[in-house]
């Protein structure tokens, strides 16, 4: 009886400490062992965002373009910029002028180079916007064409297409 009696007190302290047979550890699941849940604790919480940088502009040393005139050298009305065009670097390289015309009608739309634009000084706002062409220079252009291959008047007058 006193065997007996071990066995039975062998049995509850096994019971009271909660030692249980895991499937994962039975022989047809030998190859599919998971760690216990306390081995896999739960992943940090992520950083809070970065904060994003703030530039602060002056308005008298910034100004927008889009529907400001641009005149010639000789102070001819060149027309208006209407847009500007960037490269997939995010680097300017032309306007969109509003060339010709009056009030709209009969007006062409021409990219020049970005280079050939000068901008008055940021202790002048409003002063004017030049370009170094001449009036025939612009005329003889070709007209941009939203969705076709842009060709560029440059600073001497040449024509230069943008790459694709």
């Amino acid at each position: 009886m006193r065997g007996d009696h071990r066995i039975v007190v062998a049995t509850l302290a096994l019971l009271a400490l909660g030692i249980t047979v895991n499937p994962a550890f039975t022989a047809e699941n030998s190859d599919k062992v998971e760690p216990p849940a306390a081995a896999n604790p739960a992943p940090p919480p992520a950083p809070p965002p970065a904060t994003p940088e703030v530039t602060i502009l002056n308005k008298h040393e910034v100004e927008g373009v889009l529907g400001r005139e641009v005149r010639s050298a000789t102070d001819e009305n060149m027309g208006r910029i209407v847009d500007v065009l960037v490269d997939r670097t995010g680097e300017v390289r032309a306007a969109i002028i509003d060339f010709g015309g009056f009030l709209g009608v009969g007006s062409r739309k021409i990219a020049v180079d970005w280079n050939a634009l000068h901008f008055p000084p940021p202790a002048k706002p409003g002063g004017r916007i030049t370009l170094e062409l001449t009036r025939d220079q612009v005329k003889a252009a070709p007209q941009y064409q939203e969705g076709k291959p842009v060709v560029v008047l440059g600073a001497l007058g040449k024509l230069e297409p943008l790459p694709e």
